[in-house]
């Protein structure tokens, strides 16, 4: 085999590739052998007749097209691999020479693997996000508690006052006409809390239990279905029940109820602290992602559109999976959000360039660090994986991901250390 190669644009190559004459007459032989039986040939059993028969009969090339897909099966991917070549997508064939006798002559032209020109990685200068906990987000907190351990009662009577809930039932209509998904029984909705749309909850203020009244809202502009954006509603209500909610006293009590703590304080205090470790792990990982990006702002690299594609293609199907989880599909997501999966696509083209870039970037100054991971970090990983989807066995889960997934897992672990080393590199400031 002879291998030509020529860089014809950017990330596109071609390799010309011959094959011996010897080893496409072999190859003919190994398709005759394989398809021998879809010929009838007068005078001999099916399958049975000669191959020069056949050729006679059906032309010279009748076993040609199956022999030149042996033949690249065979060459192309040792061709990649002696040339160094890393292609992101199949390859475009041509066939240049083939017959009786002669070598095969085709050429692959392919995408390959953008090449990433590296900036400064070590050292950038990267703000650091601040995230500090102040009084009134625990006290938000601590009355979220306080809501959660509301006593709920039924006003036996009265009428519908803010912050009660009010049960109803309610039908929408649009220009006189019921619109799908706007009718609910037994809803329980509290005033005040702004779940509705516009002013739908005020107009409920002051009506008493079994009264009906007509509700005027109107939807906004951008509410997510084509045939509601912007329409006036009428809504028929009615009041079946009216319930009071009763908040416990924000004392050394109540914290003896909702947690372990004898004290009010002790309880503001544990609060504080929580947020203060979900804060600083929320700056954490947005520090390590703006490393991340002054790294890749100083690095140069053309991503293939082809790699976008396959990256959104991923990006849409960890989307349908999550929706699955949630009894929808795409196609319903598209209906009740106005979009569809063309500005799906063009929505998350940016993402998905940013995230190819990073993996290029990292990847690459893994290779120019010597960033490597051994068979102990594997595992280690490999471990963490498991445990994250709650296996039980978890010594046999970790050798079935390592057999299956071993590259992918050495990769990510490769990443990890990389991302860390720059982000121990780095200059940060405040």
């Amino acid at each position: 085999m002879n291998v030509k190669f020529e860089k014809v644009e950017t990330n596109t190559v071609k390799l010309e590739i011959s094959v011996e004459a010897e080893k496409f007459n072999e190859a003919v032989k190994k398709s005759y052998a394989k398809n021998a039986k879809k010929y009838n040939i007068p005078g001999f059993r099916k399958g049975k007749a000669p191959m020069s028969m056949i050729k006679k009969m059906y032309g010279e090339g009748v076993f040609y097209e199956d022999a030149v897909n042996i033949c690249i099966e065979d060459t192309y991917p040792q061709a990649l691999s002696e040339q160094d070549i890393h292609p992101v997508d199949y390859p475009e064939i041509d066939v240049v020479d083939l017959g009786e006798g002669k070598d095969l002559v085709y050429t692959a032209k392919v995408v390959v693997m953008p090449e990433v020109v590296l900036g400064q990685y070590k050292g950038v200068e990267v703000k650091r996000p601040i995230y500090p906990v102040t009084d009134e987000e625990v006290m938000t907190q601590l009355k979220s508690t306080q809501e959660k351990n509301a006593r709920v009662e039924t006003k036996a009577e009265g009428t519908v006052e803010n912050g009660d809930i009010a049960v109803i039932d309610f039908k929408g209509y649009i220009d006189g006409v019921a619109f799908e998904g706007g009718e609910g029984k037994d809803f329980s909705l509290e005033i005040g809390s702004k779940s509705f749309i516009d002013n739908f909850e005020e107009q409920l203020v002051g009506a008493a239990v079994g009264e009906s009244k007509n509700i005027s809202v109107a939807f906004p502009e951008n509410y997510g279905r084509e045939e509601l954006n912007g329409k006036p509603a009428v809504f028929e209500v009615t009041v079946n029940e009216i319930k009071s909610k009763e908040l416990p006293t924000l004392d050394d009590e109540f914290a003896k109820e909702v947690s372990e703590f004898d004290t009010l304080e002790e309880l503001k205090n544990d609060i504080k602290s929580k947020m203060e470790k979900t804060n600083e792990e929320r700056a954490d990982r947005e520090f390590e992602e703006n490393v991340v990006n002054a790294v890749c702002d100083n690095a140069k690299v053309e991503i293939p559109e082809v790699m976008v594609s396959k990256e959104i293609d991923s990006m849409l199907k960890d989307m349908e999976m999550r929706l699955k989880y949630q009894g929808l599909d795409l196609p319903t997501y598209y209906q009740y959000t106005g979009s569809s999966e063309e500005k799906m696509r063009e929505y998350m083209k940016d993402t998905a360039e940013r995230k190819i870039k990073a993996d290029l970037v990292i990847g690459e100054i893994a290779k120019a660090e010597n960033v490597t991971a051994d068979d102990e970090e594997i595992k280690n990983r490999a471990e963490e994986i498991a445990k994250q989807y709650g296996e039980k066995d978890i010594e046999k889960t970790v050798d079935l991901l390592i057999k299956a997934q071993g590259e992918y897992i050495k990769t990510e672990v490769v990443n990890i250390k990389t991302v860390k080393m720059l982000v121990d590199n780095c200059k940060a400031t405040v």
